[in-house]
């Protein structure tokens, strides 16, 4: 790194940090409310399905947009108005009363979300090849405190109307990105060129990405999101089953995530130290053996380790499968960005339809068997080929 450039680098580092805790703590009050959303607006479950639907389309349709559009000059507009257009979203759909405009709120809401994932990401990648080291662990680990942080904010304001606190946190969102825009621009900056004479270790660097790796790195990446999906939406279902306390069910996704957000913390210097390889492999591993014991297991303290040390184990994946696709540029983030969301999203239907056929902890054992499969296949997204 050019010393003469750090501080430029540190200040860059500290934005993106608030981009990527502020985006976490906007989905995660959005979570939270969903049930107050679908109540005030009289909307049944299958209709709820199709909001949630919408903006699952809209955040593909933004992801693909970003994609085409995250070239290093627009950046800065891409962040500041994916961030403005996020927040203005978050306040319409608290004051939609209908499922056709909620329909409409989510979807936009969804494509700014995509169109500011793919920007933060490709700033992070472009930030990370600056300094010469890795660095987008922490980055993902803000969101990750973001998230929890907002579910907190959401659980101390559960008796305030959800209009009011969506409006709240969009106001915030607005001033805080319209206060930063002048700082935002410097991530367009030649200071933040890459480093060539330093690599991330584990990672290639100069080559272009060949689309049979950037498959496998979606591929790699929609497994892994399957089981967060499957933390988010079954976990506590998982812990309730076993006679756990409504309470003590809730924690699970809690064990999970703030696992995650301490695996990432530390994950940078592993990933330094280590390679990316060796460090995703390890940790999928383990979070495959982590599940499966808690699974089996059948006792409360058993899962509740278990959702912990998977949420441990996979915290590094998606940071390094970032990391990779980025060799190809914002389109290829997009890419993977897009392949892993599927996993996301249809991971718990899937769950769920296996449990109707089966007990929930023989299904709960796809994310661990799929963990597995990233373990032994990472090597091959992200280790530098052969010459």
């Amino acid at each position: 790194m050019n010393q003469a450039a750090a501080p430029e680098l540190a200040r860059s580092r500290r934005l993106l940090t608030g981009y990527f805790a502020g985006l976490g703590v906007v989905m995660a009050v959005w979570g939270a409310r969903i049930p107050a959303v679908q109540n005030t607006a009289g909307v049944s479950t299958a209709g709820l399905a199709l909001i949630l639907l919408a903006a699952a389309f809209g955040m593909v349709a933004g992801l693909q947009t970003g994609g085409r559009l995250a070239h290093p000059a627009r950046l800065p507009t891409l962040l500041t108005g994916g961030a403005l257009a996020l927040a203005a979203c978050l306040c319409t759909l608290g004051v939609c009363h209908s499922l056709h405009t909620l329909l409409g709120a989510a979807f936009a809401f969804g494509a700014a979300h995509g169109v500011l994932d793919v920007a933060v990401n490709a700033a992070a990648v472009r930030c990370q090849a600056a300094h010469g080291r890795p660095i987008m662990g922490r980055l993902h680990a803000s969101y990750s405190l973001g998230a929890l942080t907002g579910a907190a904010l959401a659980a101390v304001t559960a008796h305030i109307p959800h209009p009011v606190l969506f409006a709240g946190v969009a106001a915030t969102a607005t001033v805080t990105a319209g206060t930063t825009t002048r700082l935002t621009r410097t991530l367009a900056s030649p200071g933040l060129e890459p480093v060539h004479n330093r690599v991330v270790p584990g990672l290639d660097q100069g080559a272009a990405l060949p689309r049979p790796r950037l498959w496998l790195l979606g591929a790699l990446a929609a497994a892994t999101l399957l089981g967060e999906g499957a933390a988010a939406d079954w976990a506590a279902v998982h812990l309730h089953d076993l006679g756990a306390t409504t309470a003590t069910s809730a924690a699970a996704y809690g064990f999970y995530s703030a696992a995650m957000a301490a695996g990432r913390l530390v994950g940078d210097r592993l990933t330094a130290r280590f390679g990316a390889p060796a460090v995703v492999r390890t940790g999928a591993a383990l979070a495959s053996l982590g599940l499966a014991t808690g699974l089996v297991g059948s006792t409360v303290s058993f899962a509740l380790l278990g959702w912990a040390t998977f949420g441990l184990g996979l915290s590094v994946t998606i940071p390094s499968l970032i990391t990779a696709a980025g060799i190809g540029g914002p389109r290829a983030v997009a890419t993977v960005a897009v392949t892993g969301y599927v996993g996301l999203l249809a991971g718990p239907a899937l769950i769920g339809a296996l449990a109707t056929v089966t007990a929930l902890p023989h299904a709960l054992l796809l994310p661990a068997l799929l963990a597995a499969a990233v373990a032994a296949l990472v090597p091959k997204a992200l280790e530098k080929p052969a010459p």
